[in-house]
């Protein structure tokens, strides 16, 4: 990933941190971004506290207005625009369907499902100006199977993939790779506090994963760098769980 040029968003926190420090790493330009500027600044610190090379630009992925302009941001400054991570996406608490808020139903998709696709909108035709890229959407176990309760996140996780897949088919001949990861449960911050406010909910979650622990963020961010990399040349339109076996069963 030496000198490439890319995005991850919602790198403020979580497997977005970890994934643009884990492309910092491998040697590529990273632009953060994120709706805080102040987690986004503090990933761009850790960034470049190890030597690497990053940017912090503020990005509501919902917003047409605010992705258009990271994207033309990113290549005004940096001349081009090689990868992307596109990470960004919420939840919704657990409810019945027919309980569902619309408003919130419409928030998720808004976000987790509209902001993928309107970074991809304007990711491809910024990366088929400098010869093609790869593209790695953030999707989950969620994406692949059903969780009762869980409705407005199931079915945009779910989109993404599709989104994948279908973007895949179209730009393949054109040099452009987009594959999602699908992360299984994964010890970010707020994973975290579930597990010590659900101690014996979690640990029985935690046992039923085949590796028996739950993931963390660095395993996600690896397989999107590995995803984005030469070194997966002849993969595309793959949706990969990155979930200790959860959803082999």
């Amino acid at each position: 990933m030496k000198n490439k040029v890319g995005i991850v968003t919602a790198a403020g926190n979580g497997i977005g941190r970890a994934s643009a420090i884990a492309f910092a790493k491998a040697g590529a330009k990273v632009v953060v971004s994120d709706i805080s500027e102040e987690s986004g600044y503090e990933t761009v610190r850790l960034i470049q506290d190890e030597g690497g090379e990053a940017q912090f630009i503020k990005c509501n992925v919902a917003e047409e207005k605010d992705v258009k302009n990271l994207i033309d941001q990113t290549v005004k400054q940096f001349g081009r625009l090689d990868w992307a991570h596109n990470n960004a996406g919420i939840g919704a608490p657990t409810a019945s369907l027919t309980e569902i808020d619309t408003d919130r139903w419409q928030r998720v998709i808004d976000v987790t499902l509209t902001g993928t696709f309107l970074c991809l909108k304007y990711e491809i035709p910024a990366m088929l100006e400098s010869g093609g890229g790869a593209i790695v959407n953030t999707a989950s176990t969620g994406g692949l199977v059903g969780t009762p309760g869980l409705t407005p996140y199931i079915s945009a996780k779910h989109g993404v993939n599709g989104l994948t897949k279908s973007a895949a088919l179209e730009f393949g001949k054109q040099n452009i790779r987009i594959n999602s990861i699908c992360p299984g449960m994964t010890k970010t911050a707020a994973v975290e506090n579930w597990s010590q406010e659900a101690e014996e909910q979690a640990k029985a979650f935690e046992s039923a994963i085949p590796m028996g622990r739950m993931g963390v963020p660095n395993e996600q961010a690896n397989a999107a760098v590995w995803l984005c990399s030469e070194q997966s040349s002849f993969i595309t339109g793959i949706n990969l769980p990155v979930d200790g076996g959860e959803t082999a069963e």
